[in-house]
Order: structure tokens, then C-alpha cells, then sequence
């Protein structure tokens, strides 16, 4: 299913999850790589519902989003989507109040306050033990028992992938030699956790209270892992803090203690998901970011 969703088809999976509710209007919200997002607004108890298409070579992922979501849920973690039909090809979720993170502009008290919402919101999810660490869809995927052995298996994969879709040999060799030099950090985690994995502002969703901003949706969980929970925080701060230090208080405040040598394993996370996003722009044909990414790796390789 791809395209424009025109009404008919949009009031159809309405009444899948709603019943009762009419079709007032279809407003496109996203597009990408992997799905389509619109916003049916409709008569009836609820306003207004989100649907998820998935682009065919990536609807496995929907089963994906409906256990991650439906496992928060248990743990009554919050606030995400709930989940109202999953079919095929397409999800249909409740619709979170609030606009993206990156539509907004808050002073550092405003930033400070978000970033210790999220904080709490992260601390929450790594409270989520899995048996294993790997890549999550309704199971792990080729789960590996340790950390050091699941973190040498990315970056293998992710060094590779950057090999071939033409990546600069010089730093391909220094990601190699940093990794060979900071890899007993990874023995340091002792157990996976749900990971989130795509901390970024256009998935943090806010509402600028008259007393402060509020936190009012952390969504898109179609990345999630079995992780360190490192991985979170380092993915937020290559993604959406870099640096910023009203972000990074708040972020800290509200997650609580951080392990010893946390900022170490940090740097070395965030190497690896700017490896990762090199390789998903380059092969996606996004060249135009490379040499940026290119540039924040060789930051990193310098320390």
C-alpha cells in the first residue's frame, strides 16, 4: 500500500480500531524510508487516531513496533502509542498530544526540564532486563550472550558495509584501531536492557505548559535492541544533544547514577552510530550528509 491514502481506504482501517467513528479528514504527518504516517481525524469519543503504513520490504517491522509497545504498556511506561489494530500492513495508534522536539525553541530552562523528563523516561525502559543482547523484532534476533561479543559483531558488520559502499579507507582503518583500543569497555556492561535506540527530537513529542514543558510522547521504537543502556544515551547525545550542556544536565538529572567510566563507553556508542548513519545515508543515496559524518568520526578518532 503505498501512496496518497485516499478517504475511503483511510475510513476503512478507521473503523477497524474504532467501530463507532467517522472520517472528518486525512492529514499526511511523515514520510520515509520504511513507512508513512497520516493523522485520521474522526467523529466520536476520540478525535483523532495515527496510521502506520509500511512500505512492503519492511513490514516485518510492524510486528516489531506492536510487541515493543505492547511490552512498554506492561511495564506501564510512558508516555508512548497505544496500539489500537495492527494488521498486515498497517498500524493504527493512538495519537499523543504535542509536536516534535526539533519544531520548537526552548530556553536552556525549558531544554533542561525535557531533557530530565527524558532522563526519568529512559531510566524507566532500562529498567526492562532481556536475556540476551541483540537486534529485538518479537524476539531477539542471533542474541549473543555478552556485550563485548555483540559490540565487536556491529562494528564488524558496520566496518564492512562501510567498505563497500565506498567509505574512506584511512578511516576505516581508524575506527578499527580505536575499537581494538577501547574494547574491553565493553565487558563493563553486565546485562542487556530494552534500548530504545533512536533518541532523537523528532521522536520526543512536547507541549509547552504555561508552568514548563511537558514530555508528552516518546515514539517510533522500530530500532529497538538489547543493549547497554548506554547506547540510549549516546545515540540522544550524538542525535539531538551534541554537547549542549542544559541538555546534557537534564538528561542526567533525571536518569539518576550513571556507572563508572559512563562518559568512555559513551564515546566509544557514539563512534559506532555515526558509523551506522554513514552507512544507512550512503546507502540510501543521502550523499549530501557523508562528509559531515565523515568529519564528526574523525572528531572522535582525535578524541
Amino acid at each position: 500500500m503505498e501512496g496518497t491514502l485516499d478517504s475511503r481506504t483511510a475510513e476503512k482501517m478507521l473503523r477497524q480500531a474504532l467501530p463507532a467513528a467517522s472520517l472528518v479528514d486525512v492529514i499526511s504527518r511523515t514520510a520515509g524510508e520504511l513507512s508513512t504516517v497520516y493523522e485520521i481525524r474522526c467523529t466520536g469519543t476520540v478525535p483523532a487516531v495515527i496510521v502506520k503504513i509500511y512500505q512492503p520490504r519492511w513490514r516485518w517491522k510492524l510486528r516489531k513496533e506492536v510487541h515493543i509497545y505492547q511490552l512498554l504498556a506492561q511495564h506501564a511506561i510512558g508516555p508512548v502509542p497505544t496500539i489500537l489494530h495492527a494488521d498486515t500492513d498497517y498500524l493504527v495508534m493512538s495519537l499523543l498530544p504535542g509536536v516534535p522536539l526539533w519544531d520548537c525553541r526552548f530556553d536552556d530552562d525549558g531544554l533542561r526540564s525535557i531533557y530530565r523528563q527524558l532522563g526519568a523516561l529512559l531510566r524507566a525502559v532500562h529498567a526492562i532486563d532481556r536475556d540476551s543482547y541483540g537486534y529485538l523484532t518479537d524476539r531477539i534476533l542471533d542474541p549473543l550472550p555478552s556485550n563485548t561479543a555483540y559490540m565487536h559483531r556491529q562494528f564488524d558488520k558496520k566496518l564492512a558495509e562501510f567498505g563497500d559502499l565506498g567509505g574512506d579507507p584511512q578511516l576505516h582503518s581508524g575506527i578499527q584501531h580505536y575499537v581494538a583500543e577501547h574494547g574491553e569497555l565493553f565487558a563493563q556492561c553486565a546485562s542487556a536492557v530494552l534500548c530504545h535506540n533512536d533518541i532523537h527530537e523528532g521522536n520526543l513529542l512536547v507541549v509547552d505548559h504555561p508552568d514548563g514543558p511537558a514530555l508528552t510522547g516518546l515514539i517510533d521504537v522500530e530500532n529497538a535492541i538489547a543493549a547497554d543502556p548506554l547506547m540510549d544515551l549516546a545515540k540522544a547525545d550524538y542525535y539531538a544533544m551534541h554537547g549542549d550542556p542544559a541538555k546534557l544536565s537534564g538528561l542526567i538529572a533525571g536518569y539518576g547514577e550513571l556507572p563508572d567510566r559512563w562518559t568512555d563507553r559513551v564515546g566509544v556508542y557514539r563512534l559506532f552510530h555515526a558509523l551506522e548513519l554513514w552507512d544507512w545515508f550512503a546507502e540510501i543515496g543521502k550523499t549530501a550528509r557523508l562528509p559531515g559524518i565523515a568529519a564528526d568520526i574523525t572528531a572522535m578518532l582525535d578524541g
